[in-house]
């Protein structure tokens, strides 16, 4: 393990219509407009792993600390990509390290 002095959020989604993966793509990339990241991606899941293919999307993050993570999410942009996003999505499992 590493000794770092920044939090990695990650974000896993899957759509309940695959249609729709684009869309939620779409919608979470608004995410990045939020200026307390200092690293921020949106990416679709390339399934190269053969016994997982359940994630559609990833939201990869990293933050200065507890506090830059927080005004991330307490940030009204935050909020409109909720209201995008959740109603097209099936998964949303989230992990801050």
């Amino acid at each position: 393990m590493t000794d770092r002095s920044f939090i990695r959020h990650v974000v896993f989604f899957s759509a309940k219509d695959k249609a729709d993966v684009a869309r939620i793509r779409d919608g979470l990339s608004r995410l990045a407009a939020i200026p307390h990241a200092r690293t921020f991606e949106v990416v679709e899941n390339t399934r190269s792993d053969a016994l997982s293919g359940e994630i559609d999307v990833v939201v990869y993050g990293e933050f200065e600390d507890a506090e830059a993570l927080a005004a991330y999410k307490a940030h009204p942009i935050y909020q409109d990509c909720i209201d995008i996003v959740r109603p097209l999505r099936e998964i949303r499992i989230a992990a801050d390290f």
